[in-house]
């Protein structure tokens, strides 16, 4: 049995009837819709056509009909049917199977959640059917199957007082471009999923009237180009999903920069490798944006630290998924290209689903600060603030590095020196090691190297005090910091990690 979107009038080819089906996935197909050069339909690809025999067509099921086949129990019509005697007027009445169907319509009319994905469901059926046998439904996956207009999904949705969820993925349907939806129609929904619908911009902004307390907009795979901004309707989504849409661009992103109540921004996939805030210099907020607080920019063309730059003039920004990018794929050291987009975005607080600790961005920062603070000198950077005056071109590459001077103190000349990576006592911290809950251990000093992570520094205390490994507990101060002691809770990170220096305190609890 074939299942398609899309049929042409029948026709005869010479003398048998054949239907002319335009396949959702062109591969399938074999011509345009021609034959012997007779064009007896058209498609939209050139190879997206079949001439298909009528009985290996599948044409659909109503609604109704298809929840009946997938939420009705298999073994209903097996139960031993029992006699009753129902009283119809003045007269007694024998019935058979009364129980059954009651116990049917009992197991609708309860439904709140249902899928329908991959049920060949063509439209409502019977007028006034859905809305009698299961009113109380509040999501519907109605995905991947033969609904063909937005006309027929409001006949459902019409029928449905309580629905909130909706999800049309993979239908493809035709929209209104001019003609509101009615009043009404959808007046409980929140979250609408439209993903490889073919829907344009127009049509999302024709149709979003009979939207009013949209919260969620899935439009995933559309080649949608924004082409106007929204003004009377959207003022409700919190989370639009606008991936795998390769046309657009920054321009585009700032007709819908405006809307409200905007939270999440899911911006896979479209091939976006710039952005800019005109509206906002450096160190400043931009008033675009101004309720975003998760963006997602996975499998993009980022390649360049400005980016980032930017991202930290968004005023309410605190997570950021931007993953399988060139500027985060092509260095060799992810946990490096980790810290400096921490310490660029200042009030972030998820980068890539992991939690910032305070001392993960404390170390970035330390350590941002440090790796270009003698380009920061060379551009007119100095320990004396009456002194410091790095030039434009150095805050624009670095807008947050005076701030972060302000926060830690301007890097000092011994912090600056360049060292030898290969050798390996250029990479040795001399630290002390004190003992505060044993009073009878001295203070020690040793040599680590500062790769080492605080796993292995707790074995190799262990090996020296004797004491299992699951006993101790490290943490460290630092004569920059006083009072301040900062623990050294992650296992898998080094001391580098941690922005420990030469001088600084190890302290060993157990």
């Amino acid at each position: 049995t074939v299942l398609f979107s899309r049929v042409a009038t029948p026709f005869y080819i010479p003398t048998r009837l054949w239907l002319g089906v335009e396949w959702d996935n062109p591969e399938r197909g074999k011509h345009d819709g021609s034959h012997e050069g007779t064009v007896y339909f058209k498609c939209r690809h050139p190879t997206g056509g079949s001439f298909i025999r009528p009985n290996k067509v599948n044409f659909g099921v109503d609604f109704l009909t298809a929840i009946k086949n997938r939420y009705v129990l298999e073994d209903e019509s097996k139960e031993e049917e029992t006699e009753q005697i129902v009283i119809i007027g003045n007269k007694p009445v024998e019935t058979i199977g009364f129980d059954s169907v009651i116990k049917q319509q009992s197991q609708l009319s309860k439904l709140q959640d249902v899928s329908l994905r991959n049920c060949a469901v063509n439209g409502a059926g019977d007028k006034g059917g859905i809305a009698k046998a299961c009113p109380n439904i509040r999501s519907i996956d109605l995905s991947k199957n033969l609904l063909s207009s937005w006309e027929e999904v409001i006949d459902i949705a019409n029928q449905l007082k309580h629905l909130e969820v909706l999800n049309l993925s993979e239908n493809k349907l035709t929209f209104p471009s001019s003609s509101p939806s009615p009043t009404g129609t959808f007046s409980m929904l929140k979250v609408l999923v439209l993903n490889r619908t073919e829907i344009t911009w127009a049509e999302v902004l024709c149709c979003a009237s009979g939207w009013p307390v949209l919260e969620k907009l899935y439009l995933e795979s559309n080649n949608i180009v924004i082409s106007e901004r929204p003004t009377d309707v959207l003022q409700t989504v919190k989370l639009l999903d606008l991936s795998s849409n390769q046309s657009i661009d920054e321009n585009q992103l700032f007709l819908i920069a405006y809307l409200p109540r905007l939270e999440q921004l899911i911006l896979s996939d479209i091939g976006i490798s710039s952005i800019h805030f005109p509206d906002a210099g450096i160190g400043c907020k931009t008033s675009m944006f101004p309720s975003l607080q998760y963006l997602v920019l996975n499998d993009n063309q980022i390649a360049q630290w400005s980016f980032m730059n930017e991202l930290d003039k968004l005023q309410s920004l605190h997570a950021l998924s931007c993953t399988r990018n060139p500027l985060t794929e092509g260095s060799k050291d992810a946990q490096t290209t980790r810290q400096f987009i921490i310490a660029r975005i200042g009030q972030l607080r998820t980068l890539n689903k992991c939690v910032i600790e305070p001392e993960e961005r404390r170390g970035a920062e330390l350590d941002y600060r440090k790796a270009f603070g003698n380009e920061w000198k060379k551009a007119g950077g100095h320990q004396d603030p009456e002194k410091n005056r790095p030039n434009k071109e150095f805050l624009e590459a670095h807008p947050r590095y005076q701030a972060l001077c302000l926060k830690y103190g301007a890097p000092e000349d011994g912090e600056l020196k360049t060292q030898q990576p290969f050798l390996l006592r250029n990479q040795l911290l001399t630290l002390k090691i004190k003992y505060p809950n044993q009073l009878d251990q001295k203070v020690t000093e040793k040599q680590l190297p500062e790769s080492m992570t605080v796993q292995k520094v707790k074995g190799l205390l262990s090996r020296l005090l004797k004491v299992p490994v699951s006993e101790l507990l490290l943490s460290y101060e630092s004569p920059k910091m006083p009072g301040k002691e900062i623990e050294l809770e992650n296992d898998l990170q080094s001391l580098q990690f941690y922005s420990v220096e030469n001088g600084d305190c190890l302290l060993v609890r157990w």
